[in-house]
């Protein structure tokens, strides 16, 4: 099966509901391989309809720590040096619902390792509930920042794909939450994913930490990797 030909069954499947994962399953490939197909597919859907305007973009201050990030892109991090994040960020997007409603999605997104680990919404609300949202979503780390579009595809799609390079699926919703983000052309991302370069795995509250080990053991061998686990 050709390019072409593997695009218009991700295209088939999709519109019967499936999810990247059983795709791969059906078309025995890799999930990584589906990944940037599924992206294809709802980047045409979405300049069909034409994107909702994005009202709104903030990441936590501190989340460049441990990354390598493209110069050239000029993203700032107004507070470079903030501590213990254990490379999770924050990212909440918000785009015009009507005029006085927007739709607002938070991702966490653990970029040392395992990708989206968590997501809220998408919800729609007002501006006062956002405001209230905002606080509450960013209330455990040094604050918050606006962001450019751009730099919040790259950290949430671009550690997906780095998550999926280690045998590791994002949160269970993820696909289904992303059009908030808006159509992402795919990789390379203009970030280096990973603690100084390298996978690093802090175990979550939620997480089978075990079988995490375990996959990345199986994919990049036991000194591929680093971790907290004991």
């Amino acid at each position: 099966m050709d390019s072409a030909e593997l695009k218009d069954r991700v295209r088939e499947l999709r519109a019967e509901g499936r999810s990247p994962k059983e795709i791969a399953r059906t078309l025995g490939v890799s999930p990584s391989v589906v990944a940037p197909l599924v992206r294809a597919v709802a980047a045409e859907g979405s300049a069909a309809a034409g994107e909702p305007e994005v009202v709104g973009c903030w990441i936590n201050v501190g989340w460049s720590n441990g990354l390598t990030v493209d110069p050239a892109r000029g993203w700032i991090d107004e507070k470079p040096d903030a501590d213990g994040l254990d490379g999770k960020v924050c990212v909440l997007v918000a785009r015009r619902h009507k005029w006085d409603r927007m739709t607002v999605c938070g991702y966490l997104a653990d970029v040392y390792c395992t990708g989206v680990k968590d997501l809220i919404g998408p919800d729609v609300i007002d501006g006062r509930q956002l405001s209230r949202f905002r606080e509450y979503f960013f209330s455990d780390y040094a604050g918050w920042q606006e962001a450019p579009i751009e730099l919040a595809q790259h950290l949430v799609f671009g550690s997906v794909d780095y998550a999926r390079t280690l045998g590791l699926e994002p949160f269970g919703t993820f696909d289904s939450a992303s059009h908030v983000l808006g159509t992402w052309e795919g990789g390379p991302s203009a970030i280096t994913f990973g603690r100084d370069g390298k996978p690093f795995y802090v175990p979550g509250e939620n997480d089978e930490s075990g079988k995490i080990v375990r996959i990345l053991e199986r994919e990049v061998g036991p000194t591929g990797f680093d971790s907290s686990v004991g």
